[in-house]
């Protein structure tokens, strides 16, 4: 895709709809990279079986198809644990707020 701008950069850190919220299992409801940031730390290893698992990227996919952040989803398409999830996302964050300054 090529590099973020920092429009890209609002777009990807702002809200989605609420109709295009993460629902995580049995959990809180996410409505941006940012609360899946905060989310990531508090995963129960069963809340993020149920969402990354080898069948399966739940995380990875609300990335690509509703942040339309593809640099992420490509990221977490390799995680294998939350503290996976949790280093990416924090990660992709600092990025973007950086493209804000």
């Amino acid at each position: 895709m090529g590099k973020t701008s920092s429009e890209d950069a609002k777009r990807i850190l702002s809200n989605t709809s609420p109709e295009r919220a993460f629902w995580v299992n049995n959990g809180p409801i996410l409505k941006s990279v940012i609360e899946l940031a905060t989310a990531a730390k508090k995963l129960t290893p069963q809340q993020f079986a149920h969402h990354a698992n080898n069948a399966k990227n739940d995380f990875a996919k609300w990335a690509e198809d509703v942040i339309r952040d593809s640099e992420l989803a490509k990221k977490l398409r390799q995680i294998k644990t939350r503290e996976d999830l949790e280093k990416a996302v924090a990660n992709r964050l600092g990025q973007l707020r950086k493209l804000l300054k």
